[in-house]
């Protein structure tokens, strides 16, 4: 499967990796949906996830889209192994969606945490710091 340049998989450590730029919007979510129902589909193992939304300029979403969102990810994930979600964040309203997030997938297998700070975020993934730094997309 072929990723976009704002995507990079790691399966040596089974991390989704992804840096969207420009406007946070349903094309950009629905996007990172499908490839990783994709991925999940084909990999048949679970992968934990780091969404750097730092380069985001804008968000044009709405909780109604937030909501149907989290509870598409949580009734197809249903019955699979855990995995983390984590998302860096420091715009307020990505924030306040991403608890809305991880709220309405509590008590699901995926387990959703917002960050503010990229090597905490590294630290609850066990994932190595330099895989979630920005210009890591050139080096993998």
């Amino acid at each position: 499967m072929k990723l976009p340049p704002d995507v990079q998989f790691h399966e040596d450590i089974r991390l989704l990796v992804y840096r969207p730029r420009g406007s946070l919007n349903e094309a950009s979510v629905n996007k990172i949906i499908r490839i990783i129902g994709e991925l999940e589909a084909r990999l048949k193992e679970p992968f934990n996830r780091f969404f750097d939304t730092l380069g985001h300029e804008e968000v044009e979403l709405n909780f109604k889209y937030v909501i149907q969102v989290s509870l598409y990810r949580r009734l197809s994930y249903q019955g699979r192994p855990p995995i983390k979600s984590a998302i860096l964040a420091t715009d307020s309203t990505i924030i306040h969606y991403g608890r809305l997030h991880a709220l309405l997938t509590q008590g699901s297998p995926i387990k959703v945490r917002i960050f503010q700070d990229r090597q905490e975020a590294a630290q609850w993934l066990n994932a190595p710091i330099a895989l979630l730094m920005p210009d890591a997309a050139e080096t993998s």
